[in-house]
């Protein structure tokens, strides 16, 4: 067994006692380790260990009682307030004006009225319904009207007049044609058709067929067809 107060010599390698300061054998110093040191280093080499096997590299956090309490703690603290901003206020629309007619102006004229326009005054004469004739007669449920007008040209040309084209009627708000079958029952009065010249008159008639309870009729004149203004005249049955 080796004796442990012995130690070999780093100089010669000879065994020398490890209380002697120098080897007996070459004279070199002989080297020993300092208990202190030694001590310090065994303690480091001993905490390496430990933190080795002591498990996880990455420190996480372990809540307490009281830090677990503290997290479900409402906050008090009044939130933020914004200002609301205000909505835009819409840009009311001005309603646009309607020019109301004068009061002495008419938008529409009854019979024995005259209405002018421009250079031309007309006038609506009178309405007479018909049965018809012998061998002229309108359809079941229906009756003829001749409406008679007066036309004064005032005007420095003359200005044509036509029964279809200068004239269109509605019966009860329903549009009605021109009749040349009511037109046969005009006797001696003029049918309107042909030229007015200027300051001169024109009388006749225009005829239309429609039903024999029919309450109001509406009839239109156009003096000149290319301006598109009309007059438009009112006949009740009364």
């Amino acid at each position: 067994m080796e004796n442990s107060k012995l130690t070999n010599c780093k100089a010669c390698g000879a065994q020398v006692a490890k209380t002697a300061k120098t080897c007996p054998h070459c004279g070199a110093k002989v080297k020993r380790g300092h208990p202190v040191l030694i001590g310090i280093l065994a303690v480091i080499i001993l905490f390496t260990v430990i933190g080795a096997v002591g498990g996880s590299n990455e420190p996480k956090k372990v809540e307490t009682p009281e830090q677990s309490k503290s997290t479900n703690i409402i906050s008090t603290k009044a939130p933020e307030q914004t200002t609301a901003k205000a909505p835009e206020q819409p840009i009311a629309k001005t309603p646009e004006q309607t020019i109301a007619p004068k009061k002495d102006e008419k938008t529409a004229f009854l019979v024995g009225e005259t209405a002018e326009l421009g250079d031309v005054q007309v006038t609506l004469k009178g309405v007479t319904e018909s049965t018809g004739s012998a061998y002229n007669k309108p359809g079941d449920g229906n009756v003829f009207v001749l409406c008679e007008f007066d036309i004064a040209n005032n005007s420095n040309g003359e200005i044509a007049v036509s029964s279809m084209m200068s004239f269109d009627a509605y019966c009860d708000d329903y549009a009605c044609t021109f009749s040349l079958s009511a037109l046969m029952e005009k006797g001696s009065k003029n049918q309107l058709d042909g030229t007015v010249a200027a300051g001169k008159k024109f009388s006749g008639v225009v005829g239309y067929e429609v039903p024999a309870d029919w309450q109001e009729l509406e009839i239109n004149f156009t003096p000149d067809v290319w301006s598109g203004k009309n007059i438009t005249f009112i006949a009740t049955n009364d």
